[in-house]
């Protein structure tokens, strides 16, 4: 069952689904890097289960990316309630 995500969520899981692919990583690439099942990974990407933020460091560092570039580019877009 998908959550009901605003659009800040979307955003954010977009924001590392793009990076991700633009890294030419798998899902089960990155789950292998993380020593995790492939479903983690498509779990938070669909919205299923949320990540806390040591998670997201996690994910970002074994993508590559600066977590730092991710939260950048999501306050620049951030949407008001």
């Amino acid at each position: 069952m998908t959550r009901q995500l605003n659009d800040n969520n979307k955003l954010f899981l977009k924001l590392i689904f793009n990076a991700r692919k633009r890294m030419g990583l798998t899902q089960k690439k990155l789950a292998d890097v993380l020593h995790k099942n492939q479903s983690y990974i498509s779990k938070y990407e669909n919205g299923d289960r949320r990540l806390d933020v040591i998670e997201f460091l996690d994910v970002a560092h074994a993508i590559g990316v600066s977590a730092k570039e991710i939260i950048s580019e999501l306050e620049r877009n951030w949407k008001k309630k």
